[in-house]
């Protein structure tokens, strides 16, 4: 499960993706397209499709949802105060339509899927809903809207991967890319709608995936990050003509190497794996290729085996430890990341000290942590009683982060003194002095401004202090 939560690192929860100005690539419409994304990486990279397909039949994109003749959220259905998010904004696009009855509004991604009833009759704020696996379908939904109809799809597909489709790099840095490698999920965890709102498993062509970074550092990018609900889980089976021997299955070892191959120039990192899944042979291969990022982010979400059985993670505490020893011995330089469910149905106070034992057992990087959040069409909402009073999961959920914070602060500390190598980013945040960028475990670096190096260049940094999610250097010959 790909999802942005709570964290301590800079990662902004709700970030919304503005599209940028740029021209049609087929005959121009004179309509104006502004999409905003919310949640996950994949429903940002899902994001940058829609602006492809539109592009293509003649819109162009703008940063200003007041100008725009069509207006779509990318949706996010993980938490509840996502969805409210969302409500809210639309409630601000009302205000604008309300000026230009011409405008179309649409929902896109989970949400859409989820709640499609809802946003067409209850709330009529939206005029199309569309699910992840429709966005082919746009042109026509929006064609179907402009005649005084609302339009819907959400047929989910066993087959749909959009591998044909070149995206269109929304808010880029040119230099950093999306590349999904796989949709859907077949993991039925007990408390994730994911399943349900973007369909069973089916992965992309290897070679369409192999071209796409191709063409990325050719047009000079020089990190991709292959995303999946369960990256581990990738296998690409090439479809045998009549009288010809099948090719052998492509896994996801074999797809990070092809991948690490079209340049040593080209960074490669990956998310998310499984616990379950994730092998010595996808570990191996990113000890043998140094282009490939020392970095996994590894859900654990609880630390209790009890409570991982409810959450139907198909794993134990010992399956989890025994993962995180086999990414110590095979990278010993690996950063790890990973996800922490505070107060999931009848955990109990002992349970709980497992997870932060967990913790301390691994000293993660950084983590994503939340205290549960009940989703209706779960499993969990079917057969659990979501019966751990707030008050108690928000104090285990500051236990969990006053754990974390500690944990993270100490592995800065290791990298303070070291040379690390970084890939140039851009302009730090906080001054135009400073260049930033992340090293191999995915750690943001900041340092002063050398003329001699421009951003989508690597550097080599000498870590002089750091603060609570930062190192803070300068480069080094």
């Amino acid at each position: 499960m790909i999802e942005l939560q709570h964290t301590t690192k800079t990662h902004d929860e709700s970030r919304q993706g503005e599209a940028l100005d740029m021209l049609p690539t087929g005959k121009s419409t004179g309509r104006k397209l502004y999409i905003e994304s919310y949640g996950c990486q994949m429903n940002f990279s899902d994001s940058e499709i829609v602006a492809s397909i539109l592009l293509d039949n003649g819109f162009e994109t703008t940063k200003d949802y007041k100008e725009a003749d069509v207006v779509f959220i990318n949706t996010c259905s993980i938490r509840e105060n996502a969805e409210q998010r969302v409500r809210n904004r639309l409630k601000e696009f009302e205000s604008v339509k309300a000026k230009n009855p011409g405008m179309v509004v649409g929902v896109l991604g989970c949400m859409a899927e989820r709640l499609k009833s809802k946003f067409l009759e209850e709330e009529k704020l939206v005029d199309v809903v569309v699910g992840p696996d429709a966005y082919r379908d746009l042109p026509n939904l929006i064609d179907k809207v402009d005649d005084g109809n609302k339009a819907v799809n959400v047929l989910l597909s066993r087959e749909e991967t959009y591998a044909d489709i070149s995206p269109v790099r929304l808010n880029s840095n040119g230099i950093s890319a999306f590349i999904s490698i796989m949709r859907g999920c077949d993991n039925m965890c007990s408390f994730c709608v994911v399943p349900f709102t973007r369909g069973r498993e089916r992965s992309r062509d290897c070679h369409s995936i192999v071209k796409e970074a191709q063409d990325l550092f050719n047009a000079g990018y020089r990190e991709v990050t292959l995303l999946g609900q369960n990256v581990d889980s990738y296998k690409y089976t090439k479809p045998a003509t009549e009288g010809e021997t099948p090719a052998p299955p492509v896994n996801f070892a074999q797809l990070l190497a092809m991948v690490a191959e079209v340049s040593p120039e080209l960074r490669v990192r990956f998310s998310t794996s499984h616990p379950k899944d994730i092998t010595d042979e996808v570990l191996h291969t990113m000890a043998r290729y140094e282009n490939i990022c020392k970095y996994i982010h590894l859900p654990v979400q609880s630390g209790n085996s009890r409570v991982l059985e409810l959450m139907n993670r198909t794993y134990d505490r010992e399956w989890y430890m025994d993962r995180v020893n086999a990414i110590r011995r095979i990278i010993p330089t690996c950063g790890i990341s990973t996800d922490v469910i505070t107060g999931f149905c009848t955990e109990t106070e002992e349970e709980h000290q497992e997870t932060l034992s967990m913790m301390d057992y691994v000293k993660y990087d950084f983590a994503y942590m939340f205290a549960y959040s009940e989703r209706p069409g779960t499993l969990a909402a079917k057969r659990y009683e979501d019966d751990v009073p707030e008050d108690v999961k928000k104090r285990r959920l500051t236990e969990v982060v006053n754990k974390q914070q500690e944990h993270s602060l100490y592995r800065l500390q290791n990298f303070v003194g070291n040379v690390q190598k970084v890939l140039i980013e851009g302009f730090s945040k906080r001054s135009d002095q400073d260049y930033c960028g992340r090293n191999d475990q995915n750690t943001m670096v900041v340092f002063p401004v050398d003329e001699r190096f421009k951003p989508g260049q690597y550097v080599h940094v000498l870590a002089e202090r750091c603060t609570s999610a930062t190192l803070i250097g300068r480069i080094v010959d």
